[in-house]
Parts: structure tokens; C-alpha cells; sequence
């Protein structure tokens, strides 16, 4: 039985069996680990993990759907299906007393991949790492460095919890529907510790946030009225970008500098 791909919730499911074989052997699965599957859909790629892990958690949120991955994934004793919204999905309380962290794999949908890598990255002390399928442009957000156009508050922000890395592309004819970009498998590793030290992490990402929003302007115009204008122009004085800096001239180093000035 298939189900009409639903476009509300973003459904394009991958039907490459090559591109789903080379994820598998992607992920570095072992026999003792606990992975957590968002948005599993028919169960292709589940009942290839299952194989590799001690328990699969297959997350599925159309209900219709749910019902099928049950049918498809009978034989398999690992595999615990789940009709929820990794949204709404809280591990602390579904792993609740179980030892070890999680590893999360999933083809998400594409219109909601920033709530659910926030969602993931809030979940760090449960979660080991993340593999995801992504768009290709959104991952290379994620993992640009400063300087170019890509590089963005975002990217700060997975930057300073994860280690972001592209392992390989995935055109979009290996999904039905194919989506109208390519994408690419992403990996997330969680970081044991922030890859910079600030005194406020709030205040870290106000600045960042407010940098970038008007990504247009110098750091001397953008943050105007959210730092001391003395200590701003005695940072920007110093720092090899100069007295015009604009924020994706500074790197995650140079924002924790900055911060950590006040």
C-alpha cells in the first residue's frame, strides 16, 4: 500500500537503494547503540539500520504512514515505531533512565530543518550526533566559514555546540517527489564543550543575532545601543578586520572575543 506524498509535511521520500546503502555505511552504526529515526516513512532505510543497532526508534508523524512502517517493520524485534513529531519529541523523558547517548539519523523535511536542528542541538546532552539529510545550500550555511556570503548567525550557532561536516551530495532524482534542489547527507557531532569560551552565552548570540540582521552594516552601526560604544570601537581598533568590520569578517573566536569584553 503507498500513500500520496503529503507536501504539507514536506514528504519526499528516497528511493535510491544505492544512496541508501552508501547512509548506512555512512553512519558508523554498532550493536549496542540506541538510534533515534525522524521522519521514517515506508521504513526503507529502517529496516537496514535495524540490522546494525540495538534499538531503532523509528519517528514517524503521519499517522497513515505510522501504520504501514508497523506492517513493514514486523519482523524486525528492534524497531519501535513512534506516530510523533520530533517537535513535540522530548528524549530526556522517552530515554529517561536508559544509559549512553542516542545517535539521530533522518531524511527531515526541508521547510522545518532549522526548528529540528535547534530541537537536536537543545537535546545535546541525550544525543551523541546527528546524520541528516539536508538541502545542499542549507548545509553550506551551516558549515561556511567567515568571510562568505553563506556564513550567518546560524552557522554560528551549530558552529559553537557541533562539528558540522558535508559527507557526500545527493541529487534530487534519488527522492520521490524529487525535491527542486539537491541535498546532501550532514553530519552534526556534538561538541563535549562549546568550541569557544563566553561568560554569556544569552549575550553571545544577542550579539550575533543583532550582527547579522543587518549584515549590510559595519559592527560599529549594527550593534550601536546593544554594547558600550567605547568598548565596541576599542574591540574593532584591535582587531585585524579594522574599524569597519562587518559581522561575516569575524569569526566564532572573534565573536566570543567580543563578548567576553564587556
Amino acid at each position: 500500500m503507498l500513500i500520496k506524498p503529503k507536501k504539507k509535511l514536506g514528504q519526499n521520500f528516497l528511493t535510491d537503494k544505492n544512496i541508501l546503502r552508501k547512509l548506512v555505511a555512512s553512519y558508523g552504526l554498532s550493536g549496542s547503540e540506541r538510534v533515534l529515526e525522524i521522519g521514517a516513512g515506508y521504513g526503507e532505510l529502517t529496516r537496514l539500520i535495524a540490522p546494525h543497532v540495538r534499538d531503532l526508534y523509528a519517528l514517524e508523524i503521519d499517522r497513515g504512514l505510522a501504520g504501514i512502517l508497523k506492517d513493514n517493520t514486523s519482523g524486525q524485534r528492534n524497531i519501535k515505531v513512534i506516530n510523533r513529531d520530533i517537535l513535540k519529541f522530548d528524549p530526556r523523558v522517552y530515554f529517561k533512565g536508559t544509559k549512553g547517548k542516542i545517535k539521530v539519523i533522518g531524511n527531515i523535511p526541508y521547510y522545518i530543518t532549522t526548528p529540528i536542528i535547534e530541537t537536536i542541538i537543545g537535546y545535546r546532552d541525550k544525543i551523541s550526533s546527528a546524520f541528516i539529510t539536508v538541502q545542499k545550500e542549507f548545509a553550506e550555511r551551516i558549515t561556511a566559514a567567515k568571510g562568505g556570503k553563506e556564513y550567518g548567525s546560524f552557522s554560528c550557532f551549530v558552529q559553537y555546540y557541533t562539528e558540522p561536516k558535508v559527507l557526500f551530495a545527493i541529487k534530487k532524482n534519488s527522492f520521490f517527489p524529487p525535491p527542486k534542489v539537491d541535498s546532501c547527507l550532514l553530519r552534526l557531532k556534538m561538541r563535549e564543550a562549546p568550541a569557544v569560551k563566553v561568560k554569556d552565552e544569552k549575550v553571545f548570540f544577542k550579539i550575533i543575532r543583532a550582527a547579522f540582521n543587518q549584515r549590510r552594516k559595519t559592527l560599529r552601526r549594527s550593534l550601536r545601543g546593544i554594547l558600550p560604544a567605547q568598548k565596541l570601537n576599542a574591540f574593532l581598533s584591535a582587531s585585524p578586520a579594522g574599524p569597519d568590520a562587518r559581522p561575516e569578517e569575524l569569526s566564532l573566536s572573534d565573536f566570543a572575543r567580543l563578548e567576553n569584553t564587556l
